[in-house]
């Protein structure tokens, strides 16, 4: 009986360790996998993806109402700034996911009153404006993803200078 009892405590102890890897590791593969499928306008500039079909989909479960915009962003370089141009009478919103993806900021156009506004994220450490609306993060790389929702499809043409007004990139003036 006690023949066993060494390789099964050890396969146990193999299992234990192999679950946490994974665990610990995938999200990290998934940012990954969704930063090179959302950066096709490279890193820390917006990108302005096309509607969401049934043979085109930017983000897991995309709704075929909403216009994606998104940033994937990298923070050793320094802070980026993401600069939001609502959309007057349709609902949008900002999340920011880090590389871990967790979400560490949500702002929507009723929380912002309507108006444009400017989000800083930063590492601890880096420098950024004063005054400055600012997320702070344990990691440099991450995503930030902007919906808009659409009353109907075919209104996106209309509607995407106003969606091309929102942008991201890394900051140069610290005032």
């Amino acid at each position: 009986m006690r023949g066993w009892l060494g390789p099964v405590a050890f396969g146990l102890i193999v299992a234990a360790v192999t679950a946490y890897a994974a665990i610990w590791a995938i999200p990290y593969g998934l940012m990954s996998v969704a930063m090179e499928r959302l950066g096709q306008g490279g890193v820390n500039r917006m990108s302005y993806a096309n509607l969401a079909t049934s043979g085109y989909q930017p983000v897991v479960r995309p709704s075929p109402d909403l216009a994606y915009s998104s940033c994937p962003y990298d923070l050793s370089a320094g802070p980026v700034s993401i600069d939001v141009t609502p959309v007057e009478g349709r609902y949008s919103s900002l999340s920011i996911f880090d590389a871990a993806t967790d979400v560490i900021f949500v702002r929507n156009d009723v929380e912002a009153g309507g108006k444009p506004f400017r989000i800083i994220v930063a590492r601890a450490g880096q420098s950024v404006p004063k005054g400055a609306d600012v997320v702070r993060t344990n990691h440099d790389h991450g995503i930030a993803l902007i919906r808009l929702l659409l009353k109907d499809p075919a209104e996106i043409g209309r509607l995407d200078a106003i969606r091309r007004q929102s942008s991201c990139g890394t900051v140069t003036k610290l005032k």
